[in-house]
């Protein structure tokens, strides 16, 4: 058998190594970490409004828990601060469009071209979707200029068909065999 050589070693983090932390050192890392893309939808004074998230996450199987994080500039914000019921929708990767849609800062994401109905306690439900909770907020946690928001399960479905969209390296992209 051969020895291993320091090209053949994978490098190992020791006391002295790595970057000090910061915001950008934060960024440079998740961009490693692929995330499943979710839409978040509320209603808000009888008209919907949502965004996309990558933070969503599950938190306990019972009671049926989930969390996901939201910016307080964001313009989603004061619906989703104020409603007791969200939408929690995963994409699938032939919704790439759609998350850059719920994304973009100023767009219409409710217009013509997307699909979508009330659905329980007036939640707004994308169409086409992997699949679809309707939850019920139980806490908004500060942290920094985020909230963690924590929502049980209430109602949904998870019978779409096809694959999960991802978020890495700054891009949406779709899983490989």
């Amino acid at each position: 058998m051969t020895a291993p050589t320091a090209s053949t070693v994978p490098a190992t983090a020791t006391a002295d190594s790595g970057r000090p932390g910061s915001p950008d050192l934060l960024r440079s890392v998740f961009r490693r970490h692929a995330a499943g893309v979710a839409v978040i939808t509320a209603e808000d004074g009888g008209r919907p409004v949502g965004f996309t998230a990558t933070s969503l996450n599950s938190v306990s199987a019972d009671p049926p828990l989930l969390s996901f994080t939201i910016a307080t500039g964001a313009s989603s914000w004061p619906a989703i601060r104020d409603s007791e019921h969200l939408g929690v929708h995963i994409l699938g990767e032939h919704q790439e469009d759609l998350a850059g849609l719920f994304a973009r800062s100023g767009a219409d994401r409710f217009g013509s071209g997307t699909g979508w109905a009330p659905g329980p306690y007036g939640v707004p439900v994308l169409d086409g979707v992997l699949a679809w909770l309707v939850c019920r907020v139980v806490a908004r946690v500060p942290a920094g200029a985020h909230r963690v928001i924590i929502a049980e399960a209430v109602a949904g479905d998870p019978a779409g068909e096809g694959r999960p969209l991802l978020y890495h390296q700054g891009r949406f992209n779709a899983l490989r065999d």
